[in-house]
């Protein structure tokens, strides 16, 4: 029977009410806080949504919960220490949200973290399609599964072809950046030279929370093709004593740890397993796609969008040289395109997967891209100040470089890639000198492995 919009709403009142008693209760009180997860699902993603406006904007700290903690703490005499930490607990214990109450006694009952998770990632979805109003919410569970995801509770494993069948096609299915059809690729990926490394939570022990998957080499990797793929049909003879180690995938199984930093933390981890076992290792670094460079930057600059960005159309189109832009209409036009406008014709050859196995395109599109390409990557920030891309701003964060020479045409030429990409990659590469400080903090972080549980790494 179909529940009617005012029996839902009752709804989302009766879950907000289940809430404040939650909140205002001593101990964690398991019969409420199983019936407030309950209700929560029963809710539509609509009513969900009305709960999270709720939470973030109602279910807040009042003045006058922090008007007479507040008073005591300037009331205080400082060198009295006894008094001084007294009143400074009692504030902070009122600047405590009461949501962030209801959060911190959820996340401790069985299954409490996967439903936090889920939360925050449905939070996470609303604000990217323009929700506003839902920081403080968001910012309360971040904070929370931050120190949920530190101090211990997180353990490196090695995934490999003795690792149990469900771990292997958990992570398979969960592979976005380079996605998998079949088990045997899964397969590929897991070797002397081919590896992948897991976090786990100790609360969800079985399932991994994020994952890398690595290639050795001699030298840089520039095309995922030569890491992924398996031309010869056999098994890929190992490499003898490599000297890089190239991170080209990192996924997190779970929406809702987006952006609080695991992906640095298995990163640095990783790399100082590496070393251990293959000391002749020197670099370490990535061979990352470039997520949006053509459908939301490049292909809005060739239509006259370019409002914002740091190069304009007519500085885009210039940056091919005269000849070459004759050689691509004609070459368009060839084919059965009608543009007489360079940038449109850029857009339409763009347009399409097979344009990179043309060598005409190839050859005058190969520098060109490049170039905007690096502008994107080096240059390019958003309202913040921060990288335009998303994959650029957590590798230059997390203090790894680029070059030009780092940017890889025709790295990766499946539908995909050329769609998101134009089909280049990058490899960001990451010095001993920014890993160093960071991985010695990441060491108190990740303190065992779970095959060595009774050892210190």
């Amino acid at each position: 029977m179909r529940v009617n919009w005012i029996q839902m709403k009752k709804r989302v009142r009766q879950v907000a009410e289940l809430a404040r008693r939650i909140s205002s209760v001593d101990g964690a009180d398991r019969d409420l806080l199983e019936r407030f997860r309950r209700r929560c699902s029963e809710l539509s993603a609509d009513h969900r949504l009305q709960l999270y406006r709720w939470l973030a904007a109602e279910f807040e700290v009042g003045r006058a919960q922090i008007e007479d903690p507040i008073s005591g703490v300037r009331a205080a005499p400082e060198e009295d220490r006894v008094t001084w930490n007294e009143r400074v607990r009692e504030l902070r214990k009122a600047i405590v949200s009461p949501r962030q109450r209801v959060f911190d006694k959820l996340i401790t009952t069985t299954g409490g973290l996967e439903f936090v998770l889920e939360l925050r990632a449905e939070v996470l979805d609303a604000q990217r399609q323009g929700e506003d109003g839902l920081e403080p919410l968001e910012e309360d569970i971040a904070h929370l599964l931050n120190r949920w995801c530190q101090h211990g509770l997180l353990f490196l494993e090695e995934i490999d072809l003795d690792s149990p069948y469900k771990t292997i096609r958990f992570l398979k299915e969960r592979e976005m950046v380079h996605p998998m059809v079949s088990l045997e690729e899964m397969g590929r990926r897991l070797g002397e030279d081919r590896m992948c490394f897991a976090l786990h939570h100790v609360v969800m022990p079985e399932e991994p929370v994020v994952f890398i998957e690595v290639a050795l080499s001699r030298g840089l990797l520039r095309s995922i093709h030569d890491v992924i793929d398996d031309p010869h049909g056999g098994e890929r003879a190992p490499i003898s004593s490599p000297d890089t180690a190239i991170f080209y995938s990192i996924n997190n199984t779970q929406n809702g740890l987006a952006g609080l930093g695991l992906g640095q933390v298995l990163i640095l981890r990783v790399t100082e397993a590496l070393r251990e076992r293959h000391p002749s290792l020197t670099t370490f670094a990535t061979l990352s796609p470039i997520p949006g460079f053509w459908p939301r930057y490049l292909k809005p600059i060739l239509e006259g969008n370019d409002e914002g960005s740091g190069i304009s159309r007519s500085e885009v189109v210039e940056k091919i040289p005269g000849k070459a832009q004759q050689s691509l209409v004609n070459r368009n036009r060839e084919l059965g395109g009608e543009a007489d406008d360079v940038a449109a014709v850029l857009r339409e050859v763009l347009s399409r997967p097979d344009w990179i196995d043309d060598p005409v395109f190839r050859r005058h599109l190969k520098k060109w891209l490049t170039e905007i390409a690096y502008l994107y990557i080096s240059s390019e920030t958003d309202a913040r100040g921060k990288p335009l891309n998303p994959v650029a701003g957590f590798h230059l964060g997390n203090g790894a470089t680029i070059s030009r020479g780092n940017i890889n045409f025709a790295a990766n030429t499946s539908p995909r890639g050329l769609e998101e990409s134009c089909g280049l990659m990058v490899n960001y590469v990451y010095s001993q000198r920014a890993l160093a400080p960071i991985g010695r903090a990441v060491r108190a972080l990740l303190p065992w492995s779970r095959r060595n549980r009774g050892e210190r790494s």
